[in-house]
């Protein structure tokens, strides 16, 4: 950890011992010096309440630690950092009445400690997002610099200094660049190659050089150990950003086998059984109070479709899903009677003779996905996640369109961050997997919420639906 990130990391834990503090009194005030949240009567003195704080303080930091908050804010996005903050309050919240019940002090306020719960996740999101501001700004205006010298000329190196120069708060400065191919004084983006890489020893010890980030391309891997070794004689701060990010995901992660460092190529969160079951829950609880809520409207589906066009109610269509394996998706029926052969290799077009009137506007609409529910419920969707496809254009894609196939490596959903960016019907295919992979790689509970909020007031109506 470089001397900034500790600043920083003590400024954020003074900030937030701070609030901590500055909130749970107020939040007093509030309780028991106002009428704002009833009759203000209590029991216990304040002197007894901010004895309390001897223990809440501790360990809110604690919970704070644990979630990664005092990450380097470069890696922290303000999402997670948000979801963090809620997580620990509300686990914070949870131990402290808990402990009261455990000693038996039933005079404690609760609704003092929810008032505090509110007011401390609200007041220290503000107040981290204004650290945040701050410390950007006198990174980006050149205090506290830290000095980096690249080892390799390679498309990694490149894409690095174009996030330097893009992002000038991260407070990085490259000078230059060591290289076993490019002539000396060649320069990308005026970062120039200053030397060899055999010339890494005696580089760092006449320039001042906080980081070496290793940055070889591909056939040049067998100097690696000899440059790391050198780094770390040095004690200079090393990262080696891998050649082949191309192919591997922004937040791939390492397992130890017993001393043996295995690199994850793809992080998946619902991999982890915990979030797999959390996220089974929630399908199941909302599939059923869907059901329930949709069911007027599905009567209705029902009642058009058998008045406008002859045939099943339902049509049952194989898709592809969790794991490469294949179930039958349900939807109303919203197209002619059709030969499975026909179905099967086809896509609906815009004037396509074969939708019905009645099913024109169930398709725009979304009504026709409804019976897909009780896919929910059955377990083969989820409500969110990336759209099934059929077999037939599974094995077409997977061949013409890189990493296609990880969208399987979680349930398919009934609406997905696709869907809610626009990319519905005949819509670009690579796009898609885009956004399919995005949500896979970032899943959270909030983040399905947010595209199940958005889904609600934008995803329903479909215009590239024919």
């Amino acid at each position: 950890m470089n001397d900034n990130q500790k600043y920083i990391i003590r400024v954020q834990i003074i900030a937030d011992i701070a609030v901590i503090a500055v909130t749970y009194f107020l939040a007093w005030l509030l309780r028991f010096r106002t009428s704002i949240f009833g009759d203000p009567v209590r029991t216990l003195s304040l002197d007894y309440y901010l004895r309390a704080l001897i223990f809440i303080i501790p360990l809110f930091l604690i919970l704070y630690f644990a979630l990664h908050l005092y990450s380097d804010f470069r890696s922290l996005r303000r999402r997670n950092e948000a979801v963090g903050i809620i997580i620990a309050n509300t686990a914070g919240l949870i131990i402290v009445i808990v402990g009261l019940y455990v000693v038996k002090q039933i005079h404690f306020s609760r609704g003092f400690l929810v008032i505090f719960y509110l007011l401390n996740m609200i007041v220290d999101f503000a107040v981290r997002l204004g650290l945040r501001s701050s410390f950007e700004k006198l990174l980006a205006k050149g205090y506290g610099t830290r000095h980096l010298i690249l080892v390799g000329y390679s498309r990694s190196a490149e894409e690095l200094i174009d996030r330097i120069i893009r992002f000038p708060e991260w407070g990085y400065k490259v000078l230059g660049i060591l290289d076993d191919h490019a002539e000396p004084g060649t320069a990308y983006r005026k970062v120039k190659v200053v030397g060899r890489t055999e010339d890494l020893a005696g580089y760092l010890q006449e320039n001042k050089v906080e980081e070496v980030d290793i940055t070889l391309s591909l056939e040049e891997y067998p100097k690696l150990e000899k440059i790391v070794q050198e780094c770390e004689k040095s004690g200079v701060h090393t990262k080696f950003i891998p050649d082949y990010y191309n192919i591997i995901s922004t937040r791939p992660f390492t397992e130890d086998l017993w001393g043996l460092p295995a690199i994850n190529i793809r992080y998946v969160p619902l991999s982890n059984g915990f979030n797999a079951a959390l996220k089974r829950l929630g399908d199941i609880i909302g599939s059923l109070l869907l059901i329930g809520l949709f069911s007027p409207l599905m009567l209705v589906a029902v009642i058009g479709i058998k008045l406008t066009s002859p045939g099943p109610l339902i049509f049952r269509q194989i898709r592809v899903g969790l794991h490469n394996r294949e179930f039958e998706m349900y939807k109303f029926r919203s197209m002619k009677v059709q030969s499975e052969k026909e179905e099967k290799k086809a896509w609906t077009v815009k004037g396509d003779p074969r939708v019905t009137p009645f099913g024109r506007f169930i398709r725009k609409t979304s009504i026709d996905e409804l019976p897909q529910f009780f896919n929910v419920l059955k377990g083969d969707m989820s409500l969110v996640g990336p759209r099934p496809e059929r077999p037939y254009f599974v094995e077409k894609f997977k061949e013409e369109i890189p990493r296609y196939m990880v969208k399987h490596q979680v349930r398919p959903g009934i609406t997905g961050w696709a869907q809610v960016n626009g990319l519905r019907g005949d819509t670009s295919i690579q796009k898609r997997i885009e956004y399919d992979l995005y949500y896979i790689e970032n899943w959270s509970v909030s983040f399905d919420f947010r595209i199940l909020f958005l889904t609600v007031f934008k995803g329903f109506v479909n215009k590239n639906a024919y």
